[in-house]
């Protein structure tokens, strides 16, 4: 199994550890979030591409599908991708609120058919992986390990949405209807996912959540 590591100029170990474990390691310089998707993507030399951040890990359940997928047979056009259900993490928990354990990436693709795009706001960041052909799914889930601590959080919420503010023009109107529907959201974000059984953190993502289109707007707004 051949493993790439793309390395973004990162000050600890990361690169002598994934060396010393067999992987093939190049460092860049950071260049964005689908720079770097697109560029990774060009050095992957196998048939195959399954794509994983930094904080990301395979399940069990997952990994013995991946080994197990059989996409050229069948009485059908043979699978180009596979959607993996993503569980994403708070200070070592699982979270359902906001959608956080039922996120559907594509992120197993046949190398050659896939393409990297920018979200729908054009902002570089949750950008889009696009498949030339069908598509299925497979059980089990990649562990996002993204928040272990709330200081992390806050960290990357001021950096994701300051990325995404830059990539909108200002506007009051698109400022204070999300500041409007911000309650909705935080209820809806909170009900509709069973976030409450997640205890405070269910609490705090429904409420982080839901504040999140705001900050980006009024960022948006100050041009910042």
């Amino acid at each position: 199994m051949r493993v790439f590591v793309l390395d973004a100029a990162s000050e600890d170990d990361t690169a002598a550890v994934a060396r010393a474990l067999g992987a093939e390691v190049e460092s860049r310089p950071w260049t964005g979030f689908v720079n770097a998707r697109r560029y990774a993507l060009g050095r992957v030399a196998t048939e195959w591409t399954l794509m994983l951040d930094a904080d990301e890990l395979l399940d069990d359940t997952l990994r013995d599908a991946i080994v197990a997928a059989r996409p050229s047979t069948g009485s059908g056009q043979a699978v180009a991708g596979y959607h993996l259900r993503r569980v994403t993490m708070l200070c070592g928990r699982p979270v359902h609120t906001a959608g956080w354990s039922n996120e559907r990436l594509l992120r197993l693709f046949r190398t050659g058919r896939a393409r990297v795009a920018a979200n729908e706001v054009g902002a570089d960041l949750h950008e889009r992986w696009i498949v030339d052909g069908p598509i299925a799914a497979l059980p089990g889930a990649i562990l996002h390990d993204s928040y272990p601590t709330l200081a992390s959080y806050r960290v990357k919420f001021d950096r994701y949405t300051s990325v995404e503010a830059a990539a909108l023009p200002p506007s009051r109107r698109a400022y204070l209807r999300s500041l409007a529907t911000m309650p909705l959201r935080f209820v809806w974000s909170l009900l509709r996912y069973g976030g409450w059984r997640d205890g405070w953190r269910g609490l705090f993502v429904a409420w982080e959540s839901a504040r999140y289109r705001v900050i980006v707007r009024a960022k948006a707004l100050r041009g910042s």
